[in-house]
């Protein structure tokens, strides 16, 4: 229908030609991956931020007591650094050491400055490029056993400063991109000073057995979470209240073995979105792709619930999403997303028990990502498996599947699916195998009506 909405009713029980985990074999999958996960082993000495002068008035920078708390645990191989309630002002980075649970009590909130020449540049890795840019707020390389617990809040205090480089970053993004698809060597990335890449609020790499839990996070310059090359990772309980441009929630890169449960996202952008590197850079990194994912239990809100892409050219694989559920308005819930330069693969996603309130489009899968890229590598997406999604309301379209041309995407499975109204029903093309069973767009049909 033109105007108005379009009712589709679709119970069709097909023999599919792929094959997909049933329920106890999913749970057995699941359990492996959760079972592999190492939480970290920190040791008993522990050590308050205020014995070494930091004050919680929101005005002393404590940047030098939490370094020599820090160096402290280092000395004994690890403990915990205890924040008492009140404001901490830390002008500069927090670089974590193996062994170290950051620990912020009831109350405690940590807040970092604004001046890029307190954060010093180290590996990093944007929208999918590696480099050296400014030190994220919170950050690891090559560390294992790292904690950050508690009921405080982690706040970037971006709003004001950092988030004004959105306007100015282009040309440093096209220069990350010219590097990569150049193949330059990444030592020879060096951005910084003169640049405008804003940087991550938490990062971790080359790491493993990391905890974040319970914490608040707010007002990260960029990304908010960014697991870059790293496994064994278990995120739980945590909460966001981050609204600045791409606040991404939770950002798994080169990544594996994850389990992220019971997480309130409140995000200005996506709230997980799964990555694996850019173009020629992720592609030589295939062994590396991100996979064995879990998300379960999750209350998401924001701009998009789960994504996978765009940047997966190292391919994703083997993810979990189970038992979450959705408010407020999201512009797209399941977001799968790539183009013709990404390469690789998405595969063996399982989405089940997810219910949605208002979104843009429910289900949305692409290989033409804003209409970009070359032709050159197009990625394959397969082996897709939505189970019970329920949507209140898709004020565009209930689900959207688009294949490459030469790259089709294959082997979709929708079951029991129900969008209680939609303005359009469906849309597919370049697929092949999509398979449906009790999927229901608008008003479910029932006895036809006899003629009159």
């Amino acid at each position: 229908m033109k105007n108005g909405f379009l009712y589709i009713v679709l119970i069709l029980f097909s023999n599919c030609i792929f094959a997909q985990l049933n329920q106890k074999e999913k749970e057995v999958e699941i359990n492996k991956i959760v079972n592999r996960i190492h939480l970290p082993k920190i040791p008993n000495y522990a050590i308050s931020v205020v014995k070494y002068g930091a004050k919680g008035d929101s005005v002393t920078n404590c940047k030098r007591a939490f370094d020599k708390a820090m160096k402290a645990c280092e000395r004994r191989n690890g403990g915990t650094i205890i924040v008492p309630k009140g404001t901490y002002t830390i002008n500069g980075p927090i670089h974590f050491v193996s062994n170290v649970r950051l620990h912020l009590e009831e109350g405690a909130k940590i807040r970092f400055g604004s001046n890029p020449k307190d954060y010093p540049l180290v590996l990093t890795s944007w929208e999918g490029t590696m480099l050296y840019n400014y030190s994220p707020m919170i950050y690891g390389y090559n560390v294992e056993n790292i904690a950050i617990t508690g009921n405080g809040i982690i706040d970037g205090e971006a709003s004001n400063s950092w988030i004004k480089w959105k306007t100015l970053e282009k040309e440093d993004q096209q220069l990350s991109r010219d590097m990569n698809h150049n193949k330059v060597p990444i030592e020879k990335r060096i951005f910084g000073e003169g640049h405008y890449l804003r940087p991550q609020l938490i990062q971790f790499v080359n790491s493993k057995n990391i905890l974040i839990e319970d914490v608040q996070i707010e007002d990260a310059p960029f990304w908010c979470v960014h697991l870059l090359k790293s496994k064994s990772i278990t995120i739980r309980g945590v909460k966001y209240d981050a609204h600045n441009y791409n606040n991404d929630g939770i950002d798994p890169e080169y990544s594996s073995d994850i389990l992220i449960e019971n997480v309130k996202f409140n995000n200005g952008d996506d709230n997980v979105a799964i990555k694996s590197g850019r173009d020629d850079e992720g592609r030589s990194n295939s062994d590396t792709p991100s996979e064995n994912i879990v998300i379960r239990n999750c209350e998401f809100k924001g701009l998009h619930a789960i994504v996978i892409g765009s940047e997966m050219s190292a391919g994703v694989r083997n993810v979990y999403v189970d038992n979450c559920k959705a408010s407020g308005y999201l512009k797209r819930g399941l977001y799968i997303k790539t183009n013709s330069d990404r390469g690789s693969y998405i595969k063996d996603i399982y989405f089940s028990n997810i219910a949605f309130a208002k979104v843009e489009d429910c289900i949305y899968i692409t290989s033409n990502y804003h209409g970009e890229g070359s032709g050159l590598n197009p990625s394959k997406i397969s082996e897709i498996y939505f189970s019970n999604i329920s949507c209140e309301l898709a004020t565009n379209t209930g689900i959207v599947i688009e294949g490459y041309p030469n790259k089709k995407v294959e082997n979709i499975k929708l079951d029991t699916i129900t969008i209680q109204s939609a303005k359009n029903g469906m849309t597919i093309t370049n697929t092949e195998n999509v398979s449906f069973n009790e999927v229901t767009i608008g008003e479910k049909a029932t006895i036809p009506t006899a003629v009159k």
